[in-house]
């Protein structure tokens, strides 16, 4: 018997760890399929005690967009003094201009509606939403996102998975947010560069401190392009 696990939502639910294990026979096989392996499946890798087959490269042979990093206050002191805003708003009028998509994530559905107002005021002529999983036009929305209806989406983790928009650029606000491991800043990450058309993309990470979490993402996108490269496929 072999049981295949798809990292979303498999990651950090215990109750599905469990449960898989308990399906598997005793001489069954897992697989694993995941863009972003937990860090003891990478050491168990790293060490080849985990046999296993990277796939460093997108269909379209460019490398992942590797994120920067940009200083900024935490969204919270943001909210009370817009200025704070400055750096970010230039960062995200560059990316509105050259026709990006543009994700804005933020770790906490509070900060949703006054950051858009701020923005709707900040950056004009264009349409500036926000979703979240109490959204219930959240569909929608994503379709309008798609669709350039919507050309800035503030959002949280909800859309970091299963969501291709085409020419797309990726903030990330408060980065250094414990809510905020390196899985799931590789996967907001990866949201940018997806397309044929448009495959560099922008990330950007923004926050007042540059943590572990974030180092490991960086580190984790640039060994990717780097074996790519080394294999011959960029």
């Amino acid at each position: 018997m072999k049981i295949v696990i798809y990292a979303f939502p498999y990651h950090n639910d215990p109750m599905l760890a469990y449960a898989a294990q308990n399906a598997c026979k005793p001489d069954g096989k897992f697989i694993y399929l995941s863009a972003t392996p937990p860090r003891p499946l990478q050491k168990e890798a790293a060490r080849g005690r985990l046999p296993h087959a990277k796939v460093p490269v997108r269909f379209h042979g460019h490398p992942l967009p590797v994120p920067k990093r940009i200083a900024l206050k935490s969204i919270e002191q943001c909210l009370r003094q817009p200025l704070l805003l400055k750096r970010l708003s230039h960062e995200l009028k560059l990316s509105l201009e050259r026709g990006a998509q543009v994700f804005l994530f933020v770790s906490r559905i509070r900060h949703i509606d006054p950051l858009v107002d701020i923005l709707r005021r900040i950056i004009g002529g264009v349409c500036v939403e926000g979703t979240s999983s109490e959204d219930p036009f959240r569909a929608e929305k994503v379709t309008k996102f798609r669709g350039r209806e919507i050309r800035l989406l503030v959002t949280t983790t909800i859309l970091e998975r299963g969501v291709t928009v085409p020419r797309s650029d990726v903030f990330i606000a408060d980065a250094d947010s414990s809510l905020f491991d390196e899985a799931s800043l590789v996967q907001m990450a990866g949201r940018a560069g997806r397309s044929a058309e448009d495959p560099a993309g922008k990330v950007v990470f923004a926050s007042p401190q540059w943590t572990v979490s974030q180092k490991r993402a960086v580190q984790q996108i640039k060994s990717m392009n780097r074996i790519a490269r080394k294999h011959g496929y960029l």
